[in-house]
């Protein structure tokens, strides 16, 4: 792959996509691999299983505003000092949360953990920005979601089989020791792509100021929600699948860990799909058929889950179609909301992850309150989100035609 200015020998580029895919695991690793353990938090915290949802809704709280945090550290400080001082910030709260003895404690160290994991979201997208052309920024991201896309099908797995043994505080030793090793990844092998800036200041009217020019962009602006919105039907998938899995269709924590595993297979296997189909099409077409066909897929999960019993075998098959959808979906939204930034790629990356984050904070919170008891709110919230990304695109498309035709006139 060529950047910008020079080559990147194979090497460098599969050492940058083991260090980038790391960091991106984190959130997965963090999010998946203690889902397992619902139940057995909430019984040994003295809560129920809702409260637990807490703690999933502060770390993508925690996510969202820690972003915006690193979006101008990372424009002025160059991309690598950030993600070390996030590390430092997600392996001490990782630790912490290890030794809670209650809900509360819990869902603040969350919010802490996540502030530090925001560090490598953010510059990983920024790092790949200053490297490459916008042609090879979609591939990248979708040979990227191989590697990450290894820990949502090792880390429930895991889970289901670390927390019977060992209880669910074994899995923050395992992130403490997670945080601690990617510390050292980040260290000896990551490439700083961009040196530190005196110049960008960080007081806080030229931070608004910048994030503002990011937002004047209409193109960065439909995409970035549309990749929010779809991307968040993940997490509604995430926050929304130990009660339906486990509670409603009674599957065991270990049963439930391989039907994760088998979801996010297909999650990996559409980011592959995806690198094939960018051979013949552009990203523009290949997110709008694929979102197209994610929403019809939406509609047949609803009609399922109002005959449930019946359509319990069609209901795994969907889900896992929706899934494999995303991996698609989401190398392409990012690489066309982040084509139009340019030299701003730190303002428009944490911009970018804040929407989708926040997206995904709505989506877990909606699960949470329309909780009633049926598999109802999961399969409304995918069915909406979906909806709304597909009405977003079409007003993409709509809009780049009128200005194609203003500037042929």
């Amino acid at each position: 792959m060529k950047t910008k200015k020079n080559k990147l020998n194979k090497k460098t580029v599969r050492t940058l996509l083991l260090v980038l895919g790391g960091l991106a695991a984190l959130g997965p690793f963090s999010i998946d691999m203690y889902l397992p353990g619902f139940a057995a938090m909430a019984g040994d915290l003295n809560c129920g299983m809702q409260e637990v949802g807490y703690s999933l809704t502060a770390y993508f709280i925690g996510i969202c505003f820690g972003q915006l945090i690193y979006g101008p550290l990372t424009d002025r400080y160059g991309r690598k000092l950030p993600v070390l001082a996030g590390l430092a910030i997600y392996t001490i709260s990782s630790a912490i949360c290890a030794s809670v003895n209650n809900i509360h404690a819990l869902i603040a160290m969350r919010l802490f953990q996540a502030l530090g994991g925001a560090a490598g979201m953010v510059s990983g997208r920024a790092i790949v920005r200053d490297l490459f052309p916008t042609s090879l920024v979609a591939k990248f991201f979708s040979s990227l979601m191989l590697v990450m896309g290894a820990a949502p099908i090792i880390a429930p797995i895991a889970g289901g089989a670390v927390i019977p043994a060992f209880g669910w505080r074994s899995i923050f030793i395992i992130l403490t020791v997670f945080g601690c090793l990617m510390f050292i990844a980040v260290t000896r092998y990551l490439p700083e792509s961009k040196s530190p800036d005196p110049a960008v200041s960080l007081a806080p009217g030229r931070i608004f100021k910048n994030y503002f020019e990011v937002l004047k962009n209409r193109e960065f602006m439909i995409n970035g929600f549309a990749s929010g919105a779809l991307g968040a039907s993940l997490l509604a998938y995430i926050s929304g699948s130990p009660f339906v899995f486990m509670k409603l269709f009674g599957l065991s924590e270990k049963q439930f860990s391989w039907l994760y595993a088998v979801n996010a297979f297909g999650l990996i296997a559409g980011s592959q799909l995806n690198h094939f189909l960018l051979r013949r099409f552009n990203s523009r077409t290949i997110t709008i058929y694929a979102a197209a066909l994610q929403l019809t897929a939406n509609f047949m999960l609803l009609a399922a889950a109002s005959n449930i019993n019946a359509c319990r075998p069609l209901f795994y098959i969907l889900i896992f179609i929706i899934l494999s959808l995303c991996g698609i979906l989401n190398p392409n939204t990012v690489a066309l909301a982040l084509k139009p930034v340019g030299k701003a790629a730190g303002s428009g990356s944490s911009i970018l992850g804040f929407i989708q984050m926040t997206s995904g904070t709505f989506a877990t919170f909606a699960v949470s309150v329309l909780h009633n008891g049926t598999v109802f709110p999961m399969v409304v919230t995918l069915a909406g989100l979906s909806f709304t990304g597909v009405l977003l695109l079409i007003t993409e498309r709509l809009y780049t035609a009128r200005q194609i035709s203003e500037q042929s006139h």
